[in-house]
């Protein structure tokens, strides 16, 4: 015969068993009813449905309501708590209150989800073609195209490319551009970067065409020593950028110039000084914000120490990365910093940094590791044009494009021949050489900047 304390202690056991397994069962419940209104609130703030956030607030009143009323099953014995019972339900009240940080689901911002249903609507050709950036004179195998018509329409249902760049042969007069802009964003399936060279002196091709006030050259505004005046040269451009239908600039030039008139940057640098140019990249970068443009830093890691134009072939420094890291890489860092929604890599070879001759805009080393890894970008990385001689003598459109992509390199620029090169991402995603993952991560980190605007 069991004792009848075993019997109370048995009953009290299973008592207890009895409510916390109720309890677990309400706190999943309760745990998806939150899952589910998230989700709800989530999508109801993405599309704007009204019905949809008073259906939720309905459903959140029902869903206290419902909690207030609950009760637990009746216990069979009102009588005062024995000391196991009383341990007990200290234990199952602690029980109750769930580790909400350590459930609590990582948050998925708007502009993500919405990168998110973009990406997941896109062909694999989409999304292969969404990676370039070419001409329109590329895109339509017209020279000097200066409209955007039916041939543009078409090819970019084609090829619906990631952007177009914009040149002096594309250019006539400020209502020709602006029409040309209009038409091929209208035409566009999805968002495109439109983008042109407007650095100011030298290097500006609506200015150079007198459609714009040219700024002058960024080697007599760094002699200023004055931030501001960078600052205002960036809204400046940015702006009448704007105002065209631009929506992204290749500039500011981040490079550490040397200072002689003979040097293939000339007076495209702000400064010799690195500290000098950090502040003046950093400030021309936040007059670009103003307007609404996007800047991009060139030409990392810095073309400074460079004696050859990678126009015309391989350029090849002895700088060690001890030595970038206290001077070229100041002007990027402070770029960064400043929030550049992208950054040109340069074909420069670095063989003392990287350790071999590969051109920064193919290598592994120079973009993964040190300008994601060591210098914490997570912005688009785009290669200067793939049509320079730095890389054609070296290597076909094909390898070269695959090449940048397993670098690292999210958007690849004005290659040799797009035909080829876009057949050549495609193989190389069949043969196991690219993964579908590793074209979306360059996917995610474009549509950021494409849609940021939209959800601010």
């Amino acid at each position: 015969m069991k004792n009848p304390n075993e019997n109370a202690e048995h009953e009290n056991i299973e008592i207890y068993d009895e409510r916390r397994g109720y309890r677990r069962k309400r706190r999943i419940r309760n745990q998806v009813i939150a899952y589910f209104m998230a989700v709800v609130l989530l999508a109801g703030i993405v599309v704007g449905a009204n019905f949809g956030i008073q259906t939720l607030f309905g459903f959140i009143k029902d869903h206290q309501t419902a909690n207030v009323n609950a009760t637990e099953p009746n216990n069979p014995v009102e009588s005062e708590p024995t000391e196991n019972e009383a341990e007990n339900a200290s234990l199952s009240h602690e029980e109750e209150i769930p580790p909400l940080v350590e459930e609590a689901e990582p948050e998925i911002s708007v502009l993500d989800m919405i990168v998110e249903n973009c990406i997941a609507e896109l062909t694999i050709e989409e999304k292969i073609a969404g990676l370039f950036i070419i001409t329109p004179d590329s895109l339509t195998g017209t020279d000097g195209a200066i409209r955007a018509g039916d041939v543009t329409r078409n090819k970019l249902l084609e090829y619906p490319v990631g952007g177009l760049v914009y040149f002096g042969s594309n250019i006539q007069s400020a209502g020709q551009i602006t029409e040309m802009l209009e038409n091929t964003r209208n035409m566009s399936k999805y968002p495109l970067f439109l983008a042109i060279d407007e650095e100011g002196g030298s290097v500006a091709r609506l200015a150079n065409k007198n459609l714009a006030g040219n700024v002058g050259p960024m080697a007599s505004i760094g002699q200023t020593l004055d931030p501001e005046n960078a600052k205002t040269a960036g809204t400046t451009i940015g702006t009448y950028l704007s105002d065209f239908g631009f929506n992204v600039n290749f500039a500011p030039v981040a490079d550490v110039g040397m200072g002689t008139e003979d040097h293939p940057l000339g007076d495209r640098t702000f400064s010799t000084d690195p500290a000098v140019a950090a502040d003046m990249v950093r400030a021309f970068v936040y007059g670009m914000k103003e307007s609404g443009v996007h800047s991009t830093l060139k030409h990392f890691p810095g073309l400074g120490y460079a004696e050859i134009d990678t126009h015309e072939g391989m350029a090849i420094v002895e700088r060690t990365l001890d030595e970038m890291r206290v001077s070229e890489f100041l002007p990027f860092i402070a770029g960064i910093d400043a929030g550049a929604e992208l950054i040109m890599v340069s074909h420069i070879s670095a063989p003392n940094a990287t350790g071999d001759n590969t051109p920064a805009s193919l290598s592994k080393k120079m973009i993964t590791e040190i300008l994601r890894g060591e210098l914490g970008y997570d912005g688009v990385v785009i290669t200067d044009a793939l049509n320079m001689g730095a890389i054609t003598e070296y290597y076909t459109a094909a390898e070269a494009s695959v090449k940048a992509l397993q670098a690292g390199a999210d958007i690849i620029l004005m290659p040799e021949s797009f035909a080829e090169a876009y057949i050549g991402v495609m193989e190389a995603l069949e043969s196991g050489k690219i993964t579908e993952e590793r074209i979306n991560e360059s996917l995610r980190r474009i549509y950021r900047v494409k849609y940021a605007t939209q959800v601010e």
